[in-house]
């Protein structure tokens, strides 16, 4: 067993802000604090993104504090980009992450400490910064029959790109911005798509500032104070209508139909009768908080989430949540780091926490 005084859990955009500014409060990675990242190599989730996802197409990537990125080819994979980013970061800044280390559980420990139990060992640490993110827990909605379909279902964590798809008949499930860009690029390829979503999609037109971005924040983060689980962003925030999708929805690729009410082995279908023949569905249906080694700590309210204040648990004023619920988001992300490095310095120090600054702007979104 190690003592420090602050794990990081997750080596993200959130979690290497707050190893950033647990840096530059005086703290020593390795004797102070120490980063945990279960991935293999630097990038966060970013790593993990499709091919075809483009640096030039990445909408929003804001950068990391104290190291802009300059100069990147927009036509290479942003996984490529962003991990050469990140580990350029990691080594600038020599934030010493550990990886690949997974953190099975979060626990109280004696003397008020918390113990962090991990691949690598156990971490008895005055607090927490949790930044898992979202990317390791998609979420795949039950239907009946799903487990008769005779083609190939598959989620966004595991997209291939378009190529995969070539000549098939594809349903597209999911109404956010993988969905719409998964089923703009398989148009181009498939025999056929199909587009299915639980609700209408709402397409915002014109520009969106920073009022607007605070009023989408300012929902999600009600929803978080109140203890429910955060709702996506584009929920709040809608569909940009860039020029792509407008030529998408002039060619019909981005016409929706109600969600299904079955799974049938050759497809689709719905209890009006209507069906839909398909070699694959594709569940572009978003992600859920990877929190589940916190539960030890008891930190769940009754409506599901975790209850924040900025981003301290309410529950636990040791454990700090960044990229969380409103903070879910790249300049979002970085001034949760920062925000949460702040009230932790007072913890470390004795002193009382108070109200952090605001940890998300209307640029985040």
């Amino acid at each position: 067993m190690r003592d420090v005084d602050v794990v990081v859990i997750g080596a993200g955009q959130a979690g290497l802000s707050g190893a950033y500014h647990l840096r530059r409060v005086g703290l020593r990675p390795d004797e102070d604090f120490v980063v945990l990242d279960h991935s293999p190599r630097p990038g966060g989730a970013w790593q993990f993104r499709w091919p075809s996802l483009t640096y030039g197409r990445v909408h929003g990537m804001h950068a990391l504090p104290g190291m802009e990125l300059t100069g990147a080819d927009g036509s290479r994979p942003s996984s490529e980009v962003i991990g050469e980013y990140f580990a350029r970061y990691e080594r600038t800044f020599d934030l010493r992450v550990h990886r690949p280390v997974d953190v099975r559980a979060v626990r109280e420990g004696e003397g008020g400490r918390l113990l962090v139990e991990s691949s690598e060992g156990t971490y008895a640490t005055r607090a927490v910064i949790n930044a898992t993110g979202t990317w390791d827990r998609p979420f795949w909605p039950r239907y009946p029959g799903q487990g008769t379909f005779l083609g190939r279902q598959l989620h966004t964590a595991d997209y291939p790109g378009p190529e995969a798809f070539a000549g098939r008949r594809v349903v597209v499930v999911g109404g956010g911005t993988s969905g719409t860009q998964h089923l703009m690029e398989i148009a181009e390829v498939a025999e056929e798509t199909t587009w299915v979503t639980r609700r209408p999609p709402v397409f915002r037109e014109g520009p969106f500032g920073e009022e607007q971005g605070r009023a989408a924040v300012s929902l999600v983060e009600e929803r978080v104070r109140g203890g429910l689980p955060p709702l996506s962003v584009v929920s709040v925030t809608g569909l940009p209508l860039t020029d792509a999708i407008r030529r998408a929805r002039a060619d019909g690729v981005l016409d929706r139909l109600p969600m299904f009410d079955r799974i049938t082995p050759t497809g689709v279908a719905w209890d009006d009768g209507r069906t839909v023949d398909a070699d694959a569905i594709l569940w572009a249906t978003g992600f859920r908080a990877v929190i589940d080694h916190l539960a030890p700590l008891r930190l769940r309210e009754p409506g599901g989430g975790i209850a924040l204040d900025g981003t301290r648990a309410v529950r636990d004023a040791r454990i700090h949540l960044v990229g969380y619920g409103p903070s879910a988001s790249t300049i979002g992300a970085n001034r949760a780091g920062r925000a949460a490095v702040h009230e932790i310095r007072q913890l470390l120090e004795g002193a009382p926490t108070h109200d952090s600054e605001p940890a998300t702007v209307a640029a985040s979104l």
